[in-house]
Parts: C-alpha cells; sequence; structure tokens
C-alpha cells in the first residue's frame, strides 16, 4: 500500500486509489460515480480511500485545449470477451478521471479492418486519439496514419511511429510449459487460440513458445496434441474432448486462456475426470473465474494494461512535440499456481 508520506507529496490518482482499496481502477470509477454493480462495502471502502487520499476526479479536464473533441476513440477485434471488456474498463475509467469520453469501435474482419484505416476521416473528426487492440497495421498504414497526425497506442501489435504494450509472450508460455515439465508430465497438449485475418499474434507467439518450450524439454513435438479451441469455453470443452479420446491422451493441457481451460476442466468433470489427478490444466490470464476454477495460470493485469494506454494516449493528445522514439511498454505476467496443476 502507498505510504501516507506519497499521498501527500503528490496528487492522488484513480490508480493510487485502486491500489490502496484492493480493487481494479474500473471498480473505483464505479464506485465513486454511484453506478450499480459495486457491493456497499466495497463502495463505502473505496470512497475512505479516496478521502483519505484527498482524491478528486477529473482533475485533468482543465489541462485539454479548447477545441477538442472530448473524445477517445477504441478499436477492438472482439466485443464478447473478457479480456476486452475489461481492459476497456481501465480505460474509460481513466478517462472519466479527465471527464473525457469513450468511443467504442469494432472491427472483426480483414474487410472492416481495412475500411477503418483508410476511411480515418469519421474517427478522427469524432475523437482526440485512438487505442488500438490486437489489430495490425501494415508499414505503409502506419506511416500514412502518422503522417496524419492521428495519435494511436497500439495493444499486442507494435508499429515505429506509435507507443505500444506488448506482452512478453514467449516467456510467459515457457512458464506454463516449464512448470508442467518441472511437475513430471511428458505427454503435453496445448489448447490454441485461432489466428485470423487481423494479424493476431497471440495464438502465434503462444504455440511457438509452447513448442520451443516442449523441444527444450527433450519430449518431442506430437502434432495429435494440438487442438484448436477458438478462445471460447466451449472451444476449450470441444478440444479436451478429442485429446482425451486420443489412443494415448496427455496427462497435462496448457490452455491458451481462462475461458479454454474452464472448458477444457467442465468436459473433465461430466466425465468424471479431475484435475490434476487425472490431466493437470494450466490456463492464460487470471480471468475473475479462474480463482473460482482453482485454475492454475498464467495472469496478465489486463487492468493495469487498459490503464497503461489510456495514460499514453493523454499524454499524446497533451504534448506539443513528438518525441523523437516512441514509447514501449512490456507487461509484466507471472504464474499462478494453484489447484489444478
Amino acid at each position: 500500500m502507498t505510504g501516507q508520506g506519497d499521498w501527500l507529496s503528490k496528487p492522488a490518482t484513480i490508480e493510487d486509489v485502486a491500489l490502496a482499496a484492493g480493487v481494479s481502477v474500473a471498480t473505483v470509477s464505479r464506485a465513486l460515480r454511484n453506478l450499480p454493480n459495486v457491493a456497499p462495502s466495497t463502495r463505502e471502502r473505496v470512497q475512505q480511500v479516496a478521502d483519505q487520499m484527498s482524491y478528486v476526479a477529473n482533475r485533468a479536464a482543465s489541462s485539454l485545449a479548447a477545441g477538442r473533441s472530448g473524445n477517445i476513440a477504441v478499436v477492438v477485434p472482439v466485443l464478447d470477451s473478457w479480456y476486452f471488456a475489461k481492459a476497456v474498463a481501465g480505460i474509460e475509467a481513466v478517462l472519466k478521471e479527465s471527464n473525457i469520453d469513450l468511443l467504442l469501435y469494432a472491427v472483426t474482419n480483414e474487410a472492416e479492418r481495412r475500411r477503418f484505416v483508410a476511411d480515418r476521416s469519421e474517427w478522427i473528426r469524432r475523437s482526440d486519439g485512438l487505442i488500438m487492440f490486437d489489430i495490425r497495421l501494415s508499414a505503409q498504414e502506419s506511416e500514412r496514419l502518422a503522417s496524419s497526425g492521428a495519435r494511436i497506442v497500439t495493444i499486442g501489435t507494435e508499429s515505429p511511429e506509435f507507443p505500444s504494450l506488448m506482452l512478453d509472450e514467449i516467456s510467459a508460455t515457457r512458464a506454463a510449459v516449464d512448470h508442467l515439465v518441472a511437475s513430471g508430465h511428458t505427454r503435453i497438449g496445448v489448447i490454441t487460440g485461432d489466428a485470423d485475418g487481423l494479424g493476431f499474434r497471440v495464438p502465434i507467439l503462444r504455440l511457438t513458445a509452447f513448442q520451443s518450450g516442449i523441444e527444450a524439454a527433450g519430449l518431442g513435438l506430437h502434432p495429435e496434441l494440438e487442438r484448436p479451441g477458438g478462445f471460447s469455453i466451449d472451444g476449450g470443452r470441444e478440444a479436451m474432448a478429442e485429446l482425451l479420446k486420443l489412443e494415448n491422451p496427455p496427462t497435462a493441457v496448457f490452455a491458451m486462456s481462462d475461458e479454454m481451460a474452464v472448458g477444457a476442466l467442465d468436459h473433465m468433470r461430466r466425465n468424471g475426470l479431475t484435475a490434476p489427478d487425472d490431466v493437470a490444466v494450466v490456463g492464460f490470464d487470471d480471468n475473475d473465474i479462474a480463482e473460482l476454477f482453482d485454475l492454475t495460470t498464467v495472469r496478465q493485469d489486463v487492468d493495469h494494461i487498459g490503464v497503461t494506454a489510456a495514460r499514453l494516449v493523454l499524454g499524446l493528445v497533451e504534448q506539443t512535440s513528438t518525441p523523437s522514439e516512441p514509447e514501449r511498454v512490456i507487461c509484466p505476467t507471472s504464474l499462478v499456481r494453484r489447484g489444478t496443476a
């Protein structure tokens, strides 16, 4: 917890309140705005912490120059996803602190992606900056947007022209694989996500890291142990069903998202199997439901990703000159050991 001296030395931010209260930034925002879906005890604790820290929302609003739209656009490839919903909630909370509204766009296929990038007049006219989640920009597109003066922050992809936030997908995935290998497993399956036309790099990076971890352990690659799960609970359930039908099924499974891991665990439960006694399971994300299922998983701080992206794009909006080198942020991950592995 931040010390009281730190609170007094500089104005408190919404992140400071969230850390001190032990909740997410989005929960602080909902609590202080009297929105629903906040427990009364949590709302009271957040308000007490905010009062103690002399936190005042919307401090940054006056620093924004007149004539701006007062909006920040956010574009995501999927709307009904825990990861994107969580990250967008973090972005929205920071924007509300600065009295700025969020415009949300969904770009779900390559045709929509090309149209969104090429016909940029609408979102540039309606917003002061843009945050792009897991949506690829070609070198030509990136240069054209930069020359137009667009203020953009990318998440999950890198561009030489814009600030970006990335996970170290390789080391994060290797931590999961190494944990299963160290536990004595020699036949390890993987439930993959599906790469798509938007250039979504996560499934490719995680599969590459999984394969390198298996090879480094001297176990050999077995293509039949790789099954797609589509980053959904149903997909994870179907993938685990296929893996367990093999003549020589895996003794452990790494799922590239917690949703798929939960689907895998549900299939096991329906067939009288338990983790880790029958099959060990490791997920990725530390989704809100991971602890409920006692799921061992790789944790990424999605709330922090959204908050950091919002701070970066607001910095772009307020700056008067272009920095020589856009900022690159590598977001931390950690392996959370629970009962399924």
